[in-house]
């Protein structure tokens, strides 16, 4: 697909942000790439730490400490269901997937399964959520 016909997706800073000698500046993010650290950057925020809007966030933070049962999953789920269906436009959430086959690791892994909307394009992340902090250090 030509990017012009893509350019409704945006573009922003890479996350984390990069540098680049060749851009000589900041890297840019565009399109899938831009979506996925979107939510990546969603997930990892909670609610109230951006001033101007405060809202904006995924709270898995309180659910650090719950025993990982079928009740904390679908907690889970909900709580990103949510928070992408109210801050990211772009996309289509279409499935939720928790392994916690590592959880005495410290590390759960949540896989979303997703449409960008307007471009026909399914695509996956996966987002490892720490438990522990300063795992495999």
């Amino acid at each position: 697909m030509e990017e012009n016909a893509k350019s409704f997706l945006g573009t922003g800073w890479s996350f984390p942000p990069r540098f680049s000698k060749q851009a000589e500046g900041l890297e840019l993010s565009s399109f899938e790439d831009d979506i996925a650290e979107s939510l990546y950057i969603l997930l990892s925020t909670t609610p109230g730490e951006r001033i101007m809007n405060p809202e904006y966030g995924c709270d898995l933070q309180s659910q650090v400490f719950q025993n990982i049962n079928n009740t904390t999953k679908v907690i889970i789920q909900d709580m990103i269901a949510t928070a992408i269906s109210y801050f990211e436009p772009r996309v289509r959430l279409i499935s939720v997937d928790i392994d916690n086959s590592q959880q005495n690791k410290g590390l759960i892994q949540i896989q979303l399964i997703y449409d960008i909307l307007g471009v026909n394009s399914r695509k996956n992340m996966v987002y490892p959520y720490y438990l522990v902090e300063g795992t495999d250090i």
